[in-house]
């Protein structure tokens, strides 16, 4: 499966912010599988190619050449929860995994790659992550409604 994916997306969820959800550039990873009905009605479906752990991936190194890293971002929510089922719920472990997540990405991209980082500051501060992972973005872009979602850009030197 990997060999023609060249953009692996490490935390897919129900892969929202992709304007293609199958695009076949695209390796789709998620530590769980899921489907369920949101309190709105709505259904939410995980199902992602490769079912893994962004803190220890099943990739060799320098395997593509683009990493989009879109972890958790909350921990104080109940794990029953639409926002849990939604989103995920970061452990009590989240700087180390956050770090282990970020080095795996960077692991994983060929040199000169691209990691897209998303992160909703709405617990956690994006500069409190910046000093978790240890390194700057080149650049970044807020979204949401609040501006409160930030968007980095980090390139993997050799």
């Amino acid at each position: 499966m990997k060999k023609d994916k060249f953009i692996l997306d490490a935390c897919c969820g129900s892969r929202m912010f992709w304007f293609d959800k199958s695009n076949p550039d695209v390796l789709f990873m998620d530590i769980r599988e899921l489907e369920a009905t949101l309190c709105d009605g709505r259904h939410l479906s995980v199902k992602p190619d490769v079912v893994g752990d962004f803190r220890n991936m099943p990739f060799p190194n320098n395997s593509f050449k683009m990493v989009v890293f879109d972890p958790p971002h909350l921990h104080k929510l109940g794990q029953d929860t639409w926002m849990a089922q939604k989103y995920g719920v970061l452990l009590p472990t989240w700087e180390t995994d956050i770090r282990a997540g970020f080095e795996e990405c960077m692991r994983v991209l060929e040199p000169f790659g691209t990691l897209i980082f998303k992160w909703n500051e709405v617990q956690i501060t994006t500069n409190k992550i910046i000093e978790i992972i240890g390194k700057q973005p080149l650049f970044g872009h807020p979204s949401g409604k609040q501006g409160k979602t930030k968007w980095m850009a980090f390139m993997k030197n050799i």
